[in-house]
């Protein structure tokens, strides 16, 4: 398949996407080539051609990027507040889009976008959540149904890192803009997976505190989810512990017969890979009680929630018949709504319910 040629918008974040596919690249493993690089500090470009030791075409803005017809896909990574927009003027000058999470800030514009991309015939794919279902989230899927786990109850999840921020006038610095900061800048992937496994939510509460960051929002926080179904759920999100294990994006599942667990091992891979593994009770023991003694099984994943799909991104940019799609874009437009819930909580320390409109 012929490489697709993509510019990287964004230079913050963006720095990483292109380390990233440079990787891959000398793997001979990428299906896209960088076409150039694109951010309004100018300043980014010599960071990135000096951390990547490879000079690139440079774009001023995101209007010189879609004016260059050799460009066929536009890698966004821009903030979450109005980026709609700019996908909306991608998709109108005929180019396709990977982005990253948080999809959105605004769920209407969200789902409008979604639509639209539908309605022209274009693509939009984020990391997370991710188009078709990643391997760790398969392993599930299959797990319940195979294991007959039955009704999921709750979950608890968990990811951190050791981060000593100062304020730098960027959107990470404004309550409004980020709320709740640990949950929406890393928590954000264990959300989307969360509204995977129990769909719409009902209500939020959340705990937040600021231990070590200069900046002026929170750097250790919990969001606490009601869902539809009745399962209930927890995440814990924090810039604050150091343990050699950052990022990590734990989960405990508990169905009603047995357990599902997500990179909850001392020791973290160092593949990028996720352990899963499911516990359930002997079928005999009709309490459930006993010593846990069946390890149904133990999986190792390599394409896992939160990582970037480039080989499915590529197909469907080429239309290939087996490219990945989303099934349902509340997928993508769901944790919004619980994005909006949870900045509501945060101001009042209250339950706060989800809206669905």
């Amino acid at each position: 398949m012929e490489k697709v040629k993509i510019a990287i918008v964004g230079l913050n974040f963006g720095n990483a996407i292109v380390r990233k596919l440079l990787e891959l690249e000398a793997k001979g493993e990428s299906p896209m080539e960088i076409a150039g690089i694109c951010d309004t500090n100018p300043e980014r470009f010599a960071v990135v051609e000096r951390s990547n030791g490879r000079t690139f075409r440079h774009y001023a803005s995101v209007d010189e990027v879609l004016a260059d017809p050799e460009v066929e896909a536009v890698g966004l990574f821009i903030g979450p507040n109005g980026r709609a927009k700019v996908i909306r003027k991608i998709l109108a000058a005929g180019k396709d889009v990977m982005t990253t999470k948080p999809f959105e800030a605004d769920p209407a514009e969200a789902k409008a976008i979604l639509a639209e991309a539908r309605a022209l015939g274009r693509i939009v794919h984020a990391n997370s959540p991710a188009p078709g279902l990643p391997d760790d989230l398969a392993s599930i899927a299959r797990w319940r149904e195979e294991r007959g786990l039955g009704q999921p109850v709750a979950a608890y999840c968990e990811t951190y890192a050791n981060y000593r921020e100062s304020p730098d006038g960027s959107w990470y610095d404004d309550p409004a803009l980020c709320p709740v900061a640990p949950v929406l800048r890393i928590g954000i992937y264990l959300l989307n997976d969360l509204v995977w496994l129990f769909g719409r939510a009902a209500s939020v509460a959340v705990q937040e505190t600021r231990l070590f960051t200069k900046r002026p929002t929170s750097d250790n926080a919990t969001l606490s989810i009601r869902f539809e179904s009745g399962a209930l759920a927890t995440v814990f999100a924090s810039f604050c512990v150091r343990d050699g294990s950052p990022w990590g994006n734990q989960l405990v599942v508990h169905f009603e017969n047995g357990t599902v667990f997500r990179n909850m091992a001392v020791a973290r891979r160092e593949d990028g890979g996720a352990e899963m593994e499911l516990v359930v009770a002997d079928p005999a023991d009709e309490r459930g009680c006993a010593q846990r003694s069946v390890h149904a099984e133990r999986v190792v994943a390599r394409r896992v929630s939160g990582s970037y799909d480039w080989e499915g991104f590529a197909k469907a940019v080429r239309r290939e018949p087996d490219a990945p799609a989303y099934a349902d874009d509340d997928l993508v437009v769901e944790p919004i709504r619980i994005l909006v819930a949870m900045k509501k909580a945060a101001k009042t320390h209250r339950e706060t319910p989800v809206e669905h409109l």
